[in-house]
């Protein structure tokens, strides 16, 4: 049974997804739930997913919480707090504490909004991601290929903090260009507290034409650098719904990874997100 590692919702009615916007971005500019999904999951043999946070609010957590807690396929939750506050400390123990809180597995928050280059590497931010470490939870990286030396540095300022690398740091597919993307990706790999995403390919290619020829070369770099041990497919549904619905992109993922052995393709698509996210909804629930 596969895991998909990465995954969205959100309702428009319930708070506004100011980065879908423009014509290009209208086929997603609508309410997707996790009744959209289900259906989608149990005809490609999904198991379980990992609801990962979309805006840095903190409103969205503890709701993305009460879904999990109600949900019989969503077993983790990636939730947002502010790294650099104060507080952080006592913002993490109170989403623990919160209905669901239980299913939080990680934090993220959209480093590859941020104008700064450097901004992993502030102190305040650093002490944020200790915090986070601390509390038993992950940290995903969701970052551009020119931000990727500061994520080296982290990961290796902070080897007490498991780190997860989104979408391979968004590789430019589009273009064909490999460097220095995959120099980058290859050093980050080195510290063995990263692992990456199988994810989000397909929207940095040629929405319109794209061909898995396009996504392989970027996949063996991934596939080299981590390892079928520190990697794991996502789907990023419904923003893969730009370029490919969620059955094109399982497919592509498969195809991609087909010179791995049985054991090596199990670790991809279930064995290394159970782990990293320790996706065993028995011991889930708060108490």
């Amino acid at each position: 049974m596969v895991v998909d590692a990465h995954h969205h919702v959100w309702d428009l009615t319930v708070r506004d997804q100011p980065w879908i916007t423009g014509e290009r971005m209208a086929p997603i500019r609508r309410d997707f739930g996790v009744a959209d999904l289900a259906p989608l999951a149990e005809r490609a043999g999904v198991s379980a997913t990992v609801l990962v946070q979309t805006v840095c609010v903190p409103e969205e957590t503890p709701e993305f919480l009460a879904l999990a807690e109600d949900s019989e396929l969503i077993a983790a939750v990636v939730g947002w707090t502010d790294l650099a506050a104060p507080s952080v400390v006592d913002d993490l123990a109170a989403l623990r504490g919160a209905r669901g809180g239980g299913w939080l597995r990680g934090i993220r928050h959209q480093v590859q909004s941020e104008p700064d280059p450097e901004w992993l590497c502030r102190p305040e931010v650093r002490g944020g991601l200790a915090a986070v470490g601390a509390a038993g939870l992950v940290y995903e990286l969701l970052t551009l290929p020119h931000q990727l030396p500061a994520a080296i540095r982290t990961a290796a300022a902070l080897p007490d903090v498991p780190f997860v690398l989104d979408h391979c740091a968004k590789p430019p597919v589009a273009t064909g260009e490999l460097e220095p993307w995959a120099s980058r990706i290859r050093e980050l790999a080195r510290h063995d507290n990263v692992t990456c995403k199988l994810s989000g390919l397909v929207t940095e290619a040629d929405w319109a034409s794209w061909r898995v020829a396009d996504l392989r070369p970027y996949v063996e770099v991934v596939l080299a650098a981590f390892g079928p041990d520190r990697l794991m497919f996502g789907s990023d549904w419904p923003v893969c719904l730009l370029a490919a619905d969620y059955p094109r992109v399982l497919a592509a993922a498969t195809e991609l990874t087909d010179a791995l052995s049985p054991a090596e393709r199990q670790a991809v698509f279930a064995d290394t997100a159970r782990r990293v996210y320790r996706l065993d909804r028995a011991s889930g629930r708060a108490g």
